[in-house]
């Protein structure tokens, strides 16, 4: 819907008017505003801190610095592994946090440009909806045919762990410590607690990951994950699966704190420096205005249907918000979704099924679809190819080979039902299988395809000639 006019006064208080109001500019956010600007809508997006919100500026792309940072400080490490002499190597924690910023402003620019290129007006400022189509941004009123609600979610704070900013942090502190701790303790293995555990351990703090599940990782393969905490204690690590930090005693600068064994029923206290709280996020929705507007959300998630329309008409939801995997690039497939269905009545539906997931230690991990056990649980007869990175000349070329690729395949009709990574580089690998299960393509039909060589990509191939026992070099 198309409205003529920009602007109207109503008791002398003045009113834009907008196509479409989105609230939030993270990849949810700023994808749809910038969707609906090139599909000829008079579009605003309203932001409270910074565009690109938490994945550009605190979240996906600086903590990917950092790694980053990590990865080249144990190349030089290691330099006389590949024939190079290095004198001195010394991890500089100010200079990597300073380029983990620089990189995320760089990437805040690139966002206020793709904005302003297609004609969106940026307001800045906090938002709460209102009934009647009406945002208001800290006191002035916006109008509304649309309004897409994508304000995101941060860290989750648990009463065990008060975070304190200092001794017990969240993400943004430990993406920006100025004095690097001598010791670590990282409560959650999930994507932001593997990451930074990785880090940390690898310029030299002794790190300590607490899991309260039975594995780290605990949404990837079995496998996946026994390799990760192998390749994690091999860097000197110490990981402890199903336990549960109970409380933190903080005592001068030292933090005492109480690990529980869920299997063995005891106690111990670790002593470390800092504390990192990893133990998920929790959405933004205080203040935002949803009881006054009668949008209905439950759990701290809106409800929506398949176009992302809430309860009340032409009030939407996307990105963490919303009921769904809390990831970048699910937030922004929604929201093409969302505005594509606005603007055509049609769109194509997020295929929830088929989510990439990745997580940027080294060794890297990527997945898709069904992993072995959920597969068999599920009823499916399978097969399942390896490849191990051991037999691949590119990885042990890179002097990489921790991990493998696996695949789980239906035995009835072939399709990949599931693939799972673990070694350098995977997160760029993992799309392949993505796409193949998207088009509906057999696991033959994947293999017959030319891999080139040397590549790690080989090992995808491999694999899926494994599980048919057709594999030359696994």
């Amino acid at each position: 819907m198309h409205f003529v006019n920009i602007s109207y006064k109503i008791q002398n208080i003045h009113i834009m008017r907008y196509d479409l109001i989105v609230i939030g500019s993270g990849p949810g956010g700023y994808v749809a505003a910038v969707k609906a600007a090139k599909l000829g809508l008079k579009t605003a997006v309203v932001e409270r801190e910074n565009l690109g919100g938490i994945c550009l500026n605190w979240g996906c792309i600086p903590t990917k610095a950092l790694m980053k940072s990590a990865q080249a400080y144990n190349y030089a490490k290691h330099a006389a592994n590949y024939g190079v002499k290095v004198d001195s190597v010394e991890a500089d924690l100010n200079a990597m946090v300073d380029r983990s910023r620089g990189v995320a402003q760089t990437m805040n620019k690139g966002v206020e440009f793709l904005l302003k290129k297609a004609g969106v007006e940026v307001v800045m400022g906090t938002a709460k909806v209102k009934p009647n189509h009406i945002v208001e941004v800290d006191g002035t009123d916006y109008e509304a045919g649309h309004i897409i609600i994508a304000t995101g979610a941060r860290s989750r704070v648990m009463p065990a762990m008060p975070q304190d900013g200092k001794r017990i942090i969240g993400y943004r502190e430990a993406m920006t410590l100025r004095e690097q701790p001598k010791s670590m303790l990282v409560c959650g293995s999930g994507a932001i607690g593997s990451e930074f555990a990785y880090f940390y351990q690898s310029i030299g703090t002794q790190v300590t990951l607490v899991e309260f599940m039975p594995q780290i990782l605990p949404n990837e393969d079995e496998e996946v994950a026994a390799q990760m905490s192998r390749s994690f204690r091999k860097m000197g690590m110490k990981v402890m699966p199903s336990c549960s930090v109970e409380k933190v005693d903080i005592e001068g600068d030292v933090c005492h704190v109480t690990v529980k064994d869920l299997k063995k029923n005891t106690e111990t206290v670790v002593d470390v420096d800092v504390v990192l709280s990893a133990v998920g996020v929790v959405t933004n929705l205080e203040g935002l205005g949803l009881d006054e507007t009668g949008i209905k959300y439950e759990r701290g998630k809106i409800e929506v249907d398949d176009w992302y329309r809430t309860n009340v008409p032409g009030y939407y939801a996307i990105g963490d918000v919303v009921h769904g995997p809390a990831l970048a690039h699910v937030a922004s497939k929604e929201a093409i979704c969302c505005v594509e269905h606005i603007v055509k009545g049609e769109a194509v539906k997020v295929n929830y099924n088929n989510v990439p997931g990745c997580t940027y230690t080294t060794p890297e991990v990527a997945s898709v679809g069904l992993t072995e056990k959920k597969a068999l649980d599920a009823g499916y007869e399978v097969k399942v190819g390896k490849f191990f990175f051991k037999a691949s000349g590119k990885a042990t070329a890179a002097g990489n080979t921790d991990g493998f690729v696996k695949v789980v395949v239906d035995a009835k009709d072939g399709k990949i039902l599931g693939c799972h990574m673990c070694g350098d580089n995977v997160t760029e690998m993992i799309a392949e299988i993505v796409a193949a299960r998207e088009q509906g393509l057999t696991a033959h039909q994947v293999a017959q395809a030319i891999h080139p060589h040397p590549t790690m990509s080989e090992a995808v191939m491999e694999a899926l000639e494994a599980a048919y026992g057709e594999a030359i070099h696994g």
